[in-house]
């Protein structure tokens, strides 16, 4: 809890909304994901900036090989919108520009999008957390 408000706190220094997501590998669609894997990101999205900053770990997990926010609702699988930097050893972080309307599309419907963690034993995905409200 502690890591988490001081993410967020880090993050809301720029502005923008604030989204705090778990990822676990039971939301993985298709699954299965990995079955102990959890994470958490932090988000903050900026529209006025067109950009997303984040703060994304990773437990459990074998090394990360990508990581992304992708546009479906919860037990959908969706295409790629945003890529992440990886958190290879556990951990990464950073702003990326992010079209306008794209970033007023997740923050007026959060629902519609998730972040997915993948590895080289879940390509499909390892870790999935919906984006919510």
């Amino acid at each position: 809890m502690a890591l988490t408000l001081l993410a967020m706190s880090t993050l809301l220094v720029a502005g923008g909304r604030p989204f705090s997501t778990p990822l676990t590998g039971a939301e993985e669609a298709p699954g299965p994901g990995d079955p102990d894997g959890t994470g958490e990101v932090v988000m903050t999205l900026n529209h006025g900036q067109g950009e997303i900053c984040f703060q994304l770990t990773v437990q459990n997990i074998a090394p990360a090989t990508a990581a992304h926010i992708h546009r479906a609702p919860f037990g959908v699988a969706g295409p790629v919108v945003v890529g992440l930097a990886p958190p290879t050893s556990g951990f990464s972080s950073g702003c990326v520009s992010v079209d306008r309307d794209l970033i007023k599309e997740i923050i007026q419907n959060p629902e519609d999008f998730y972040v997915n963690v993948h590895n080289a034993a879940f390509p499909a995905g390892a870790v999935r957390g919906q984006l919510s409200k």
